[in-house]
């Protein structure tokens, strides 16, 4: 009898350390216990020591730090038509543990599938053009969505981010000429512009030369000065009309 009693005993003791062991836990700063007292909902607990009834109390450990989700690749089709590639990164956190375990099953799945389809709804009813220039607009626009959908879960979304546009090839070629189009059309209208403005300039000198004849006398003289500073066995002087007009008119004085 004696032999039969020395086990059971030890049994009941490493039966009482595991008992133990399950009721007492220690939740960190950034953790939070959701105790359920069979079966029914208790509150939270923690950070600390927490002590749990054995058997009859049941606790969900919830991570209340952000959580970093990577949207995988959706495959859209814009306003316009054209079908792209695009994945995103969310940012969220919990921030009322009790609803992130009561009032969803599992609220890191829940919170993929609603940003994937989010995603989907969001950029599909934009064209190309504000997708690729308008992230900011459109972020802001999904992190509200999503932030609204995910709110009854206790889960807050603070960031939504679009990282990857993939367009198919074409598009990026046809996008590809466009911008050089754009680029030509920006250097033949600078072209011009510099030409109207030195035509402008041009008028505006000659008006200045009209009402002083001297100006084209020093401008003849300054353009002879330049000619001379170039190393040329040639040099041709040009001789204006008005030198000429005195030996006309003394020409015609005599008889």
């Amino acid at each position: 009898m004696a032999q039969l009693v020395v086990p059971f005993f030890f049994f009941l003791i490493v039966l009482g350390i595991i008992i133990l062991a399950n009721a007492i836990r220690v939740v960190r700063e950034y953790e939070r216990l959701v105790v359920f007292r069979l079966g029914r909902l208790m509150g939270e607990r923690g950070p600390g020591l927490v002590l749990l009834i054995p058997i009859i109390e049941r606790a969900i450990k919830v991570d209340l730090r952000t959580i970093t989700l990577d949207v995988p690749s959706q495959d859209i089709i814009t306003r316009d038509n054209v079908s792209v590639k695009v994945n995103a990164v969310v940012f969220y956190r919990v921030v009322n543990a009790r609803d992130a375990v009561v009032q969803v099953q599992n609220y890191l799945f829940a919170t993929s599938q609603i940003s994937q389809t989010t995603l989907r709804s969001i950029l599909g009813q934009q064209e190309l053009d504000e997708l690729l220039s308008e992230r900011d607009k459109l972020n802001q626009a999904l992190q509200q969505v999503i932030d609204r959908q995910t709110e009854p879960w206790g889960v807050k979304v603070s960031t939504v981010e679009v990282k990857n546009v993939d367009l198919p090839q074409e598009m990026q070629r046809a996008i590809a000429r466009q911008a050089e189009a754009e680029r030509e059309r920006r250097a033949k209208v600078i072209n011009a512009e510099g030409e109207y403005q030195a035509a402008a300039r041009l008028a505006e000198a000659a008006a200045v030369i009209a009402k002083e004849p001297a100006a084209i006398q020093l401008r003849y003289l300054q353009t002879l000065a330049e000619i001379a500073t170039e190393n040329n066995s040639t040099t041709i002087f040009p001789v204006p009309i008005d030198f000429l007009r005195v030996f006309m008119k003394a020409a015609e004085s005599k008889p």
